[in-house]
């Protein structure tokens, strides 16, 4: 079942599903950029921060969750991460 909240004058998604309520995360982006939230959430999800989040997340509601397996995952995204930083600095010379 899908309800809306209002928040700064956004509507906002809420879908409810077995129990469990998720928010959109596009219409949040929406704020910041209309035209496209799509790269509001890419950056998000390109962070340091909300890569150890999620990895948290996972540790704290998923009892599959294999730690080391995301430490490897978290060490490449963070590599990817500073390659693309420094690619921004060199094209800015």
């Amino acid at each position: 079942m899908k309800n809306t909240i209002n928040v700064k004058g956004k509507e906002i998604v809420i879908l409810s599903q077995n129990d469990n309520e998720y928010i959109s995360l596009t219409d949040i982006a929406r704020y910041k950029n209309p035209d496209e939230p799509k790269d509001v959430v890419k950056n998000w999800l390109r962070s340091k921060s909300t890569i150890e989040f999620l990895g948290l997340w996972e540790e704290i509601n998923n009892p599959n969750f294999k730690g080391v397996e995301f430490d490897s995952f978290l060490k490449q995204a963070m590599k990817s991460l500073i390659d693309n930083q420094k690619v921004k600095l060199l094209n800015k010379k």
